[in-house]
């Protein structure tokens, strides 16, 4: 029976809770993707996270690599110890409802800086344990200075992304147009906020892909082959490192 991505989830953390002294395990691969709406994004890092636990040794002990995208709100409040309800904060914008920005002036929640840099901080030890793949909220940003990281952008024509939403969210084409242009901006503006920086910015990625050229599965594997030869890389730069 195959496992759920929920399933993949729960038992990465258990895993990697289990692991003793991390820090003497060399250490893990993560992936981050940044991406345009309706790029496909979603899907491909389902596809890469499965490509990958499907390539690993056998017998091995290893967490299953998983993917972290609408589910990394949920894993920054349970890290942090902070109530479910403020998940509902936890957008990918730098906007919030008038309601919300009221709340926070009367101290009833904490402010969305406070609650970014806990999920900064939530990226960084996820992207050291590895084994991860993270999608969007600034993490190809946070983990810039981190070379196990391998940091892909996606990307597509506005027609292809505005189909692509069509499909997936079952919307017509004036609400998926309209989907895919407020998710755009609400990202560029979280990006520009919090970070001081720019999604479009090329030289933030590894790899940057157009998946209306190369279709999810081919985007996935591509992700797939280019991470792998990185992490050698940098494996083999530690162990010249160690000998020098």
């Amino acid at each position: 029976m195959r496992e759920s991505s929920l399933e993949r989830f729960n038992r990465y953390l258990l895993s990697q809770a289990a692991l003793p002294k991390r820090a003497l395990l060399p250490q893990q691969p993560s992936i981050t993707i940044s991406r345009e709406s309706g790029a496909g994004a979603t899907t491909i890092a389902e596809i890469a996270a499965e490509r990958l636990n499907a390539i690993a040794k056998p017998g091995s002990t290893e967490a299953p690599w998983t993917v972290f995208d609408k589910n990394l709100a949920k894993e920054v409040l349970v890290e942090h110890k902070l109530s479910p309800d403020l998940e509902k904060l936890m957008v990918e914008d730098a906007r919030l409802p008038v309601e919300s920005i009221v709340e926070e002036l009367l101290g009833l929640h904490p402010n969305t800086w406070w609650l970014t840099q806990q999920t900064t901080k939530t990226i960084l030890r996820l992207a050291s344990m590895g084994r991860v793949i993270m999608v969007g909220r600034g993490a190809e940003v946070i983990t810039q200075l981190l070379p196990y990281v391998f940091h892909v952008r996606l990307v597509g024509p506005l027609s292809n992304r505005i189909t692509q939403a069509t499909d997936f969210y079952g919307l017509s084409p004036n609400a998926a147009t309209l989907k895919v242009s407020q998710e755009d901006h609400a990202r560029k503006r979280y990006l520009r906020r919090y970070f001081d920086a720019d999604g479009d910015n090329p030289l933030l990625y590894h790899l940057v892909i157009n998946t209306a050229k190369t279709g999810f599965a081919d985007a996935a594997e591509i992700i797939v082959q280019a991470a792998l030869r990185h992490h050698r890389k940098f494996v083999q730069g530690q162990n010249t490192w160690r000998a020098a």
